[in-house]
């Protein structure tokens, strides 16, 4: 058991608490500039992680003047809530409807960017709170996964998971690895999750809002483990955003990101927004 409440009050770096509806705490941590800007950017990280991870594109983009703020899901990182778990998609939606509220009472424009599981989330975000977001990123995702990257769930174990789902929904049963998984070292990294927390994040059941007029970035490493140049091309063809852009990564791999790797990414979050 992860003691979440002592790591969190030994945490020095900038950082700041949501209290949601339900009386939790979310974890938000900081990367922002000297000088005050309007452009805020928050990161979704992805599955196991966290936003600790994410410290190098956080710095990176704070010194070209844009407040970055990483958010620790409920039941990830810093956060309350049953580790690997979500109760509902409806408090699922309220977290990031009440992280993007602290936000913009701080900064006027804000920008999204979801990383793996993070593209589920930002595209929530973007079904339910359109009005207040002015641009999307989304890194390393597509809807079709390598073949072979993970080993097949055998019949027995899949009964077996549906029946603690049933009488214990909140007991964590689904065990996430692959090999070269990064942040096997870090106690903050979830490897289980509950069964009604995989089917929130279900790609393949989620569309992009029908009217996505805003700014829309896809990247993908060109060293994916997990998905192929050609199955995120697949999926930013469906983004209806008349203004997109993809990129590959050079050098990146899934969770890894060479400092050189961000370079096209940074020109066009310099071009585009204007911190």
């Amino acid at each position: 058991m992860v003691d979440v409440k002592r790591y969190r009050e030994e945490f020095s770096e900038p950082h700041y608490f949501v209290s949601t509806s339900d009386d939790k705490i979310l974890f938000l941590r900081a990367w922002v500039p000297q000088e005050e800007t309007d452009i805020a950017i928050l990161i979704f990280h992805g599955i196991t992680a966290h936003s600790g991870p994410y410290v190098m594109i956080g710095e990176a983009l704070s010194k070209f003047g844009y407040a970055v703020y990483g958010l620790d899901l409920r039941g990830h990182g810093l956060s309350d809530g049953n580790r690997g778990d979500y109760p509902s998609k409806e408090s699922f939606i309220e977290d990031i409807g009440e992280t993007i509220s602290f936000i913009k009472k701080r900064h006027k424009r804000l920008l999204i960017l979801g990383h793996s599981l993070g593209i589920m989330t930002a595209i929530y975000a973007s079904n339910y709170f359109l009005e207040d977001i002015e641009g999307l990123i989304f890194l390393s995702g597509a809807r079709t996964i390598r073949p072979g990257v993970y080993t097949k769930t055998s019949t027995f174990k899949k009964l077996k998971i549906l029946f603690s789902s049933i009488f214990k929904p909140s007991k964590p049963v689904i065990s996430y690895q692959r090999e070269g998984m990064t942040g096997l070292d870090d106690p903050l990294y979830n490897f289980k999750y509950t069964l009604r927390f995989i089917k929130i994040f279900n790609l393949n059941k989620v569309s992009f809002p029908e009217h996505l007029d805003i700014p829309v970035l896809l990247g993908i490493g060109e060293n994916d483990e997990l998905f192929t140049v050609e199955s995120a091309r697949s999926l930013f063809d469906e983004i209806p955003s008349g203004n997109k852009k993809f990129i590959i990564l050079p050098g990146a791999k899934h969770a890894e990101f060479p400092p050189n790797s961000w370079k096209e990414l940074v020109e066009w979050l310099v071009s585009t927004f204007k911190a």
